[in-house]
Parts: C-alpha cells; sequence; structure tokens
C-alpha cells in the first residue's frame, strides 16, 4: 500500500505543482529535493539517536548538494538527486541503522522520489532550452 500512495501522492503534488505554476520556479523541485533528503534526521531526532543523526548527516549533505547543484546550474542533478534518492531508500536500511524510521517508510519513499524524478524529467524534456 506504502507504494500506491507514494506514486498517487508524488503525482498529485507534481501535477498540483505544475497547474498552480508553482514548479516554474526554479527552486520548486531543489526545495522537493532537500526535504526529503531531511526527513532521515527527523527520524533519527524522534527516535533519540545521536549517533543515527550523525551517520545520516553525510547522504543528507550529499543530496543537498545535488539540490543547490540542479538549482544553480542544472536542473538534471535534481532528476539524478531524486533517483538517487530513491535507490537510497532501497538499501538504506543494510547501510545505516536508524531506530526512527517508520516500517512503511522506505517503500513509500522510494516510490516517491522515482515518480517525481520522472516527472521533472518528463517536464524537463518537453521544456524550451
Amino acid at each position: 500500500m506504502e507504494y500506491l500512495i507514494g506514486v498517487f501522492l508524488a503525482l498529485s503534488i507534481s501535477i498540483g505543482a505544475t497547474v498552480i505554476g508553482f514548479d516554474r520556479d526554479r527552486s520548486f523541485y531543489p526545495t522537493v529535493l532537500s526535504v526529503i533528503a531531511s526527513y532521515y534526521a527527523l527520524f533519527a531526532i524522534m527516535a533519540g539517536s545521536k549517533h543515527a543523526l550523525l551517520v545520516e548527516s553525510f547522504p543528507i549533505a550529499l543530496f543537498l548538494l545535488a539540490a543547490v547543484t540542479g538549482f544553480k546550474k542544472r536542473p538534471w542533478w535534481v532528476v539524478a538527486g531524486l533517483f538517487a534518492h530513491g535507490l537510497f531508500d532501497f538499501v538504506h536500511r543494510s547501510l545505516i541503522s536508524n531506530p526512527g524510521i517508520p516500517v512503511w517508510w522506505p517503500g513509500f519513499c522510494l516510490t516517491f522520489d522515482i515518480t517525481a524524478g520522472v516527472y521533472l524529467a518528463h517536464r524537463l524534456k518537453r521544456s524550451k532550452p
């Protein structure tokens, strides 16, 4: 069920942002990527795990770098960051122990990230250079 909700929510947010005009601003998807990346820190804080927070800070910094680079240079870095975060969700439990992560989170976030990345890639390919 978390997979369907991830796809539905990503499409709802992305299509809604297009219809409303939020995604006309270059900062929209980099902001989405930044927020997505920060959730693992939130889960570590909720669990009271300083160790998890410290370990999570390294991949979070990489995703923030992708968001900033995508905003400043090429938005394709944001697409890459969303896809990479989806893959990170898939392997996260085998790499980092974070007791605050809900059981359903990896599947939800993986499908959200990949769906949002596909949508943004589609928008970028259709946009004028």
